[in-house]
């Protein structure tokens, strides 16, 4: 059952992104251009997920665990250090750059193949070298 929720999710999900333009990386990109060609429509997404997501963490949020779960899965640091805003100003930078971001390039698969099958292996392999440059500065 847990596996059906998920891809009932996960496809609900693309769906949302695919309706508000999130998958357009030329929507993204202009919504991301203040003071140029600016399209504001996606604040108005982002508001609506924000607000969706807190009706859910506020009716979630006093569970002890979750509907089709054995955990929740949350943060083990609340830090914000300096690894979370390098993180941040990337994943930004490369928003930017290319008009993605992971979940939209995976549902733009279906309409913009070649972007996007040149944007996953790029995030893949940026997440890659993270974590092994990462991992070598733990040691």
């Amino acid at each position: 059952m847990q596996y059906v929720i998920t891809l009932a999710s996960g496809l609900v999900f693309g769906i949302g992104l695919t309706i508000s333009g999130m998958v357009n990386p030329e929507k993204v990109l202009a919504f991301l251009d203040p003071v140029g060609r600016w399209d504001p429509s996606l604040a108005l997404v982002m508001a609506m997920a924000l607000a969706v997501f807190s009706l859910t963490n506020a009716f979630l949020g006093k569970r002890i665990r979750p509907l089709f779960g054995s955990t929740f899965h949350r943060p083990s640091s609340l830090t914000i250090d300096r690894r979370l805003l390098s993180g941040a100003a990337l994943f930004g930078v490369g928003w930017g750059l290319a008009g993605y971001c992971p979940g939209p390039a995976l549902a733009a698969l279906v309409f913009n193949f070649r972007e996007a099958a040149i944007f996953l292996p790029a995030i893949l392999l940026g997440g890659w070298l993270a974590d092994r440059f990462l991992s070598a500065t733990r040691t």
